[in-house]
């Protein structure tokens, strides 16, 4: 993920070496995310058909040729084209969220998946902090050979320490499995979860696609180094997937979903300050990305939980709408803070925030979580099933054998 969102910090130089209008500097960051979403749709569902192991390795080397593209690229066409294909092999980690809850325990699926994430959002936010640092010393195109380099070790690592998965037969070819993508959309817990990602990270998006044009702005005007800084910040969406697993295991995804969903509107609040108070900012960042990375995982948790047979699908299917609203809050913050301010592209990502929150309020439900509560619901059949003398409430029966 971090070769989709390592433009954020050098949106400024990169666009001015590529010849690109300030205006338009948000498609930097929508041309990777719009590669992102065709891999979503042909690449992820490759997962549920063959090794998923040799498929993160070969997604990861390839993504290191779009690196090295783009930052070959001498002209704006070269260099978006570079990004869209490392873009497409970017879901190299919803590859990797799938292999491992695949291989978790039930019990242990949200924790894992959390670990997971927690990676995935240092690596994005790192990525801000060494952009930022690499752009000012080396210039912006030493971001993304380094990470063509990284991208090849790690694809030689996972051949190395990774098991291969042992699953039966997929039931499906991967046209059937590609195919069946749209049966996903019009499921209820599947449409739900999809929409409240769409509004989570078009606000997200529009933080942090927007967030260095007014902090190299006046009164500030910071350097790429110092912009980058600001992803350590971030790194508070760490712990709140980690947390937000283990509160998913316990069957409690979806009162996080709203509790978090309403902290992301009110971190808005601190993050429209930034003309006057960077501490306001930084609060603000954090309470965001914790919001963030609690309401993602508490999404894949659900699903994975209520699809184990088809994870890779039902994981691709999600991250469309996730990459969607990414690219809809990079293309329209930068635009929007360039006609109104900063002040326009905080009430945006507000907006966006409290979008997601209406869509949970309309579909949440009363109690536990819908997808656990309908394993603990399969479990209590199964063993009635195979436990003679229970009537239909699942309670014993005068039978002197089971007695």
């Amino acid at each position: 993920m971090a070769s989709i969102y390592a433009a954020q910090p050098v949106l400024e130089p990169m666009g001015r070496d590529l010849g690109v209008p300030a205006e338009l500097t948000g498609w930097i960051v929508a041309t990777g995310q719009f590669g992102y979403l065709a891999g979503l749709l042909l690449l992820v569902p490759l997962g549920d058909v063959v090794d998923r192991r040799r498929l993160i390795a070969l997604h990861l080397a390839v993504t290191a040729v779009g690196m090295i593209l783009t930052a070959s690229a001498s002209a704006a066409w070269v260099a978006f084209a570079g990004l869209a294909a490392a873009g497409v092999f970017a879901v190299v980690v919803q590859t990797t969220v799938a292999y491992a809850a695949s291989v978790s325990l039930p019990g242990e699926r949200g924790r894992n998946i959390g670990v997971v994430t927690s990676g995935v959002v240092v690596g994005i936010l790192g990525a801000r902090v060494v952009t930022g640092t690499l752009a000012e010393v080396w210039g912006w195109r030493s971001v993304y050979a380094v990470l063509a380099v990284l991208s090849l070790g790690l694809a030689a690592l996972v051949l190395v320490a990774l098991p291969s998965e042992e699953r039966p037969s997929p039931p499906a070819g991967y046209r059937q499995v590609v195919v069946s993508l749209g049966g996903l959309f019009g499921q209820r817990v599947s449409l739900t979860r999809g929409l409240i990602a769409f509004f989570l990270f078009a606000s997200f998006g529009t933080l942090w696609s927007g967030l260095s044009l007014p902090l190299a702005d006046t009164p500030w005007q910071l350097s790429e180094s110092q912009i980058g800084l600001f992803g350590i910040a971030g790194l508070a969406g760490a712990l709140g997937a980690a947390r937000a697993g283990r509160w998913a295991d316990a069957g409690r995804a979806a009162p996080v979903t709203g509790l978090a969903l309403a902290l992301l509107i009110l971190s808005w609040a601190a993050i429209a300050q930034l003309s006057w108070s960077l501490w306001l900012l930084i609060v603000g960042i954090v309470v965001l990305d914790f919001a963030v990375q609690a309401v993602h995982v508490s999404n894949q948790h659900l699903l994975t939980a209520a699809y184990p047979d088809r994870v890779s699908s039902v994981i691709g299917s999600y991250m469309v709408f996730y990459s969607l609203g990414s690219a809809l809050g990079a293309a329209a913050t930068t635009a929007l803070f360039t006609a109104y301010g900063w002040a326009g592209s905080s009430l945006l990502g507000a907006g966006f925030a409290a979008c997601a929150l209406a869509v949970w309020a309309t579909n949440r439900q009363p109690t536990r979580d819908s997808a656990h509560s309908q394993s603990e619901k399969a479990g209590q059949r199964q063993a009635r099933e195979e436990t003679p003398g229970t009537d239909q409430a699942g309670q014993v029966m005068d039978n002197p054998k089971v007695l």
